[in-house]
């Protein structure tokens, strides 16, 4: 069964993005990105790895779920298709628009993820690599976390060592809805960052 994964960096006060989106406050340098490019070749950017020259073609994750803002950030330097290595799902109720392996939708989230569980052969088009049973990466934001958690299956959160104070949160909704989720391992790096993943707890 397709796992669904929320890998995301989060700031130590549980913030995914600034309030206008922002995610420059991250540390892109240090011990933690070999380490983290290599186990998530997948979450880099297709454009990005050709030129750092990552090989994609054997990662974890086929698809990638995005809500609009979380997609939209990098609309103004025309990455129409950030991730077009994978199948892109982009969740959004207004926006509309067309691009390499990328679908917007207005269909409900969860409907969709029961969906792509269910996959045993590409969608039609194909995907590059040819994954079409891994993992759904949830890349974000907030408010599409939000209405996935009781499908999330792993979280592997990457704390930075920053206070933002404000912005978007991990987890956008307010009501107390408790989900366990059980420790697996964390990784502590000399730039800070501490990796941490956790599996949804058994019923």
């Amino acid at each position: 069964m397709r796992e669904l994964v929320y890998y995301v960096a989060v700031s130590l006060d549980g913030y995914i993005a600034g309030p206008e989106g922002q995610f420059d406050a991250f540390p892109f340098e240090g011990d933690h990105i070999g380490a983290l490019t290599e186990r998530f070749a997948d979450a880099v950017p297709t454009t990005l790895a050709k030129q750092m020259g990552i090989d994609q073609t054997s990662g974890g994750f086929s698809t990638v779920l995005m809500g609009w803002n979380t997609y939209a950030v990098g609309l103004p330097e025309g990455f129409e298709s950030p991730y077009r290595h994978l199948e892109q799902i982009v969740f959004s109720r207004t926006q509309h628009g067309d691009a390499e392996n990328l679908r917007i939708t207005a269909e409900d989230p969860v409907a969709v993820v029961q969906e792509l569980r269910g996959q045993t052969s590409p969608p039609a088009g194909g995907q590059a690599g040819g994954k079409a049973d891994g993992d759904i990466w949830l890349c974000g934001g907030g408010d599409l976390a939000s209405q996935l958690l009781c499908e999330i299956d792993r979280l592997v959160l990457k704390r930075n060592p920053v206070v933002f104070g404000d912005g978007i949160p991990l987890f956008s909704r307010t009501e107390y809805v408790p989900t366990q989720f059980e420790h697996l391992e964390t990784t502590a790096y000399g730039s800070g960052v501490v990796v941490s993943e956790f599996v949804k707890r058994s019923a």
